[in-house]
């Protein structure tokens, strides 16, 4: 949480809505998404950058790294509305609710086995289709463990503190 530009920024939230799973439904568009957002301008600058200076040809011949350039970041933008509406009990399109049903975006049961406590399994917000795979192949326990090796910080060992309010 802590870490410089990071941590108040994408860190912050994500553990903030483990106290309060609700509260991210109440942000506005640019609350929710405008990280993200920002964040997706470290991909799209290079690649127009790279369409400008190498023109038609360049595009021609990496049109399917544009593809997966435009996709990733269109996914990277919509995650936390994707995520939010996840979190949504009423209020939400049909269009949102058809695309929930169909597992295109996260649906609210399976994104449900994230928020039973201790919140350490079923990490993935947008699609929610590699939370199976992963957790059989131990992914996250192992990126946790790797993470409390180097930094030695405890994943969600300060939750409780912040359901107090200390």
């Amino acid at each position: 949480v802590d870490i410089p530009l990071f941590g108040a920024a994408f860190i912050r939230p994500f553990r903030e809505h483990h106290v309060d799973p609700i509260a991210m439904t109440k942000h506005d568009i640019v609350e929710t998404n405008g990280d993200n957002c920002m964040l997706a301008n470290a991909v799209l600058i290079p690649a127009l950058y790279m369409c400008y200076s190498g023109g038609e040809p360049w595009m021609v011949e990496n049109v399917s790294l544009l593809v997966f350039t435009a996709t990733f970041t269109i996914y990277v933008c919509l995650t936390n509305q994707i995520h939010k509406w996840s979190h949504m009990i009423t209020g939400l399109p049909r269009w949102v609710k058809i695309l929930q049903d169909l597992h295109i975006i996260l649906p609210r049961p399976h994104h449900h086995v994230h928020h039973i406590s201790p919140h350490e399994t079923y990490f993935c917000i947008t699609g929610g289709w590699l939370n199976y795979p992963l957790e059989k192949v131990q992914f996250f326990q192992g990126l946790e463990y790797i993470i409390e090796t180097l930094t030695g910080s405890k994943p969600r060992e300060d939750d409780q503190k912040w359901l107090k309010g200390e």
